[in-house]
């Protein structure tokens, strides 16, 4: 079996069997609630397998592009999960899942756009061309201001609010399939994060 955990832009947790059948799946499009709800999800969807410690083999977790806050929580609980399994955390790109859901469905052709909110006014756009097994990365996550995006002509452009974690593991199957590499298991940010470390006062005496 393999968990996926996406939480790039709402919470999306999946189970699928090694043939890439569902066993459970919870999410939402809350951007808000990462923390509280990953923890219930990930609960629900382990308890509807019968030997999760003999039978997963890998957690896949969604690198981004991602906010800060979100992307951390997801992470962390794969890796904490992985960790106390003893199992590898396969990072794959969160906008691969949608490519590849969207190119098995037969919805696009040639080069094609999958964008998510990044907040502050801007997108993350990602560009693929359309291939199977896996869709072609054409242009690398980027961001863009939203009302300036102009996207180039013939570019079928796919805006989500959710990263579905089921296509998210199937296309960790499908990297493993056909020995493709997998990118470190690290956070995909497009900007640095709030928060930064100040350098220590010096204090006279």
């Amino acid at each position: 079996m393999i968990l996926a955990i996406d939480t790039s832009a709402g919470t999306s947790v999946a189970l699928l069997a090694e043939d890439g059948a569902v066993i459970a799946e919870r999410s939402t499009f809350d951007t808000r609630r990462h923390a509280e709800l990953i923890g219930p999800f990930l609960a629900e969807v382990l308890a509807a397998a019968l030997d999760v410690r003999g039978s997963l083999t890998a957690v896949v977790a969604g690198i981004g592009p991602g906010p800060f806050t979100g992307l951390r929580v997801g992470l962390a609980a794969a890796r904490v999960l992985a960790l106390g399994l003893g199992i590898p955390v396969l990072g794959v790109p969160s906008h691969e899942a949608v490519a590849l859901r969207l190119l098995v469905a037969g919805e696009v052709a040639g080069r094609f756009a999958i964008v998510t909110d990044a907040r502050r006014r801007e997108v993350a756009v990602t560009v693929y061309r359309a291939a199977l097994p896996l869709p072609e990365e054409a242009v690398p996550a980027h961001l863009v201001e939203r009302l300036a995006y102009a996207p180039e002509p013939g570019l079928t452009v796919h805006e989500v609010t959710e990263i579905p974690a089921v296509w998210l593991a199937r296309a960790a199957q499908a990297r493993i399939a056909t020995g493709a590499s997998f990118p470190e298991a690290s956070p995909l940010y497009l900007r640095a994060p709030d928060v930064t470390l100040a350098a220590p006062k010096r204090v006279s005496t």
